[in-house]
């Protein structure tokens, strides 16, 4: 069966006090938007429709970030989920399948769940997704008979009783494409805000004859944002999911929750990481790695056996082999270093590439930028590169090369060179000690004075 992703994301979000769209802020360095999009790939959608409004030229373009073959239809007045869901229409004209709904800002939905939603529809016409409240509030509350859904109702227009009901309405829904507009057709606006909302298809389908479900799901996987507070706390629930999850399969958190991880790191087995340490997006850790404290790692690949840190921090493009070791203060950009390569302190590396088994000294910089563009630097194999070594790029050392501690190195290095790129140092005999005389001589007089 062939599913369309419909997912609203037309709100300005007033309560953020942003001039970016609510489903443009980010959780673990992520637009909430494609949380969303990304559970509803999961169902292998044929298409992903996206319902944009406020600033709908930045949410589509972020859509379209996330996957190119996203279609973006406008709703220009929100009117109304039943409404927004309506601007899909003419994107769905032909279809032959079942459409999901799904929202921008609620960005926590599983897999799990979706696949459970659509294994309902071979049961029901409609399948609504609910949740048990720990405080219901006032969410619309589900009246169910076994997993039959027979109708939402409004917190203000429900009983006492229905009140007393704590499976609630989360907004998500799936039905046969072409049933679902229908049905939308036939939702109408007589309330006081003048909306017209989706809930209202349950009724409209139960008294045309059509059945309805209920597939539950837990609170988080519901977790709607629509403040900063709220948030916040949409992404320590991330974090806090995040973490369990890696520990589950086999990474050590020394000390949990001080690592955050972003929405799609991605850490080997036996990995052990230490306190504080910070992923960004785009990082990919394989099994037995070691990542030490105060580290903060971005759009980099660290294989087997490395170990980072502390306070190492590897930027977009860094690729470590195996066994390589990126010790404290060390900073490396857009660059790859190879099996057994040590850089273990205080050097920046970019726009580079190290040989395997090269040793780079204490405070080594790759000098790569001249202020317009940026040059690369090449090392090979077995190279001892010495302590405080400037490597102005565009350079090249040949494996079994060397350097001499200082040295400003500027034109290529024959393998199994030694280069000294340094001033010939000059004694003065005495010269310290007359200059201390002279120097103490006219503090005590600026003292005295």
């Amino acid at each position: 069966m062939s599913i369309a992703l419909i997912i609203l994301a037309a709100g300005k979000g007033t309560r953020m006090e942003s001039d970016l769209p609510k489903v443009l802020h980010r959780i673990a360095h992520a637009p909430m938007l494609w949380h969303a999009m990304r559970a509803g790939q999961t169902l292998d959608p044929a298409r992903t429709i996206v319902v944009a409004g406020h600033e709908a030229e930045q949410v589509a373009a972020s859509a379209r970030d996330y996957d190119p073959e996203t279609r973006v239809v406008i709703q220009r007045e929100q009117l109304g989920t039943a409404h927004a869901v309506a601007q899909a229409g003419p994107e769905l004209e032909g279809f032959d399948g079942d459409a999901i709904v799904l929202y921008g800002d609620t960005p926590f939905i599983s897999q799990d769940t979706l696949e459970s939603m659509a294994r309902a529809r071979a049961h029901h016409d409609v399948v609504v997704l609910g949740f048990e409240a720990a405080d219901p509030g006032r969410y619309g509350r589900l009246v169910t008979e076994g997993d039959a859904l027979l109708r939402i109702v409004e917190y203000k227009d429900a009983t006492d009783e229905e009140r007393a009901i704590t499976l609630c309405n989360s907004g998500v829904v799936a039905a046969d494409a072409q049933t679902l507009m229908a049905l939308i057709e036939a939702v109408e606006n007589d309330n006081a805000a003048g909306e017209y909302y989706l809930p209202d298809i349950v009724e409209i389908a139960r008294a045309r004859g059509l059945s309805a479900g209920v597939v539950p799901c837990a609170e988080t996987e519901t977790l709607g944002v629509n403040s900063r507070a709220e948030l916040a706390g949409a992404e320590a629930a991330f974090q806090q999911s995040a973490r369990m999850r890696l520990m589950a399969d086999g990474v050590t958190l020394q000390a949990p929750e001080t690592v955050y991880t972003a929405w799609d790191t991605t850490i080997g087995r036996d990995t052990e990481i230490e306190p504080n340490v910070i992923f960004g997006p785009g990082v990919t850790i394989e099994s037995g790695a070691r990542i030490r404290a105060f580290s903060h790692l971005e759009g980099c690949h660290v294989s087997r056996g490395a170990a980072v840190g502390p306070f190492a921090r590897l930027r977009p493009g860094a690729e470590l082999a195996e066994d390589t070791h990126v010790g404290n203060f060390v900073e490396i950009k857009n660059a790859y270093l190879g099996e057994g390569a040590k850089a273990n302190h205080l050097s920046y590396l970019g726009d580079a590439e190290i040989g395997e088994g090269t040793n780079i000294g204490a405070g080594t910089i790759t000098c790569n930028y001249d202020g317009v563009f940026k040059h690369r630097t090449t090392i090979g194999r077995g190279a001892f590169i010495g302590s405080n070594t400037m490597l102005v790029a565009p350079v090249t050392l040949g494996d079994g090369s060397m350097t001499g501690s200082g040295s400003v190195i500027t034109e290529d290095v024959a393998p199994g060179a030694l280069a000294l790129g340094r001033a010939r140092q000059v004694e003065k005999a005495g010269f310290a000690t007359r200059l201390f005389d002279v120097l103490r001589a006219k503090k005590a007089k600026q003292t005295k004075g």
